[in-house]
């Protein structure tokens, strides 16, 4: 018997899980914040049209009941829907970064709002346009519960779609909501037209600073040299279709920050997570140089050729 999946969010990857789960035989209801004009498709930003399936319901209805509960919201906005999800069911967020107010990641938030819910974090190199298009994707489905990660991966992984469980959520979440810091560093680099050589250096020092913040809070550092760390990081920092890596190149290129936000509809969050997640650093006594040049840019307190000089002109030490 099908299992009935809701996706909370009709943003593009909302819309592209969507279309993975109904490929897995399940009943999905889509909760859209809007009421979309046209039940059967949906044009979903810097994506083709996409036809939807009668196996999707799409409504701005919150659903009632569902076997499994994915989050595809902005994280900033994902707690004001939490009262609203339907009883029992796991919960698991599909959205990355860190909350400006409480400094929390995804799952931290759901366990503060619903501690005896199951729940756990999807994450990885995963394109929205990719997955919609049903291209060869690998992701991470974590959860401190063994048995719910691997029961996940094994119901909703299929031969375009490989599940991979994972009992470390702390590293997984470190991953998915960093990298998107490193990326906007990274298109900073290519657009100021500093090479190839030092975006290669920001995503290898980057891998290191989530390694030792997955340690300082409590993650495992191996975690990060898998799907959820270095996967999603190389992605996001040379995939075109990277959001933090394009504001990067902008601002790079001598774009004001304000002025690249007000051209665009979609989030950017690596905005957002950059001085939450050097906040969640610091408390915990972890270096993490590239994060904080590229906070104190994104803030207009250094330019990019200080950034860069600051970088270059740290004490030398091992690898």
């Amino acid at each position: 018997m099908p299992i009935n999946i809701a996706i909370i969010g009709a943003g593009a990857w909302g819309i592209a899980l969507s279309l993975q789960m109904a490929r897995t035989g399940a009943n999905v209801y889509l909760w859209s914040r809007k009421e979309l004009p046209n039940p059967t498709t949906h044009t979903l930003s810097r994506l083709d049209c996409v036809s939807i399936p009668e196996t999707i319901t799409v409504s701005n209805q919150f659903p009632t009941k569902a076997d499994i509960v994915f989050l595809a919201v902005p994280l900033q906005y994902m707690r004001s829907i939490l009262p609203y999800m339907p009883p029992t069911a796991p919960l698991i967020a599909c959205c990355k970064g860190v909350e400006t107010t409480s400094l929390k990641f995804p799952l931290e938030i759901l366990e503060e709002i619903y501690p005896k819910r199951e729940h756990g974090a999807l994450s990885g190199p995963n394109f929205a346009h990719e997955v919609a298009k049903s291209y060869p994707t690998a992701s991470v489905i974590a959860s401190k519960n063994p048995k719910l990660a691997q029961e996940l991966a094994n119901k909703l992984s299929t031969s375009t779609f490989r599940l991979y469980a994972n009992t470390d959520p702390i590293g997984v979440e470190i991953g998915g909501a960093a990298k998107n810091v490193f990326a906007i560093a990274a298109g900073i680099a290519m657009g100021a037209g500093l090479g190839e050589n030092a975006r290669a250096s920001i995503i290898t020092r980057g891998i290191a600073e989530l390694s030792r913040l997955s340690a300082g809070l409590g993650g495992d550092p191996m975690t990060l040299s898998g799907l959820a760390g270095v996967g999603d990081m190389i992605l996001t920092c040379t995939g075109q279709g990277s959001r933090n890596y394009s504001l990067g190149f902008e601002l790079g290129q001598g774009k004001k920050l304000k002025d690249i936000l007000a051209q665009r509809t979609t989030v950017t969050e690596g905005v957002t997570t950059a001085p939450a997640i050097l906040q969640r650093a610091t408390q915990h006594h972890v270096n993490t140089p590239i994060i904080e040049a590229v906070t104190h840019i994104l803030n207009e307190e250094i330019t990019i050729q200080t950034a860069q000089n600051i970088l270059m002109s740290r004490p030398l030490g091992n690898e």
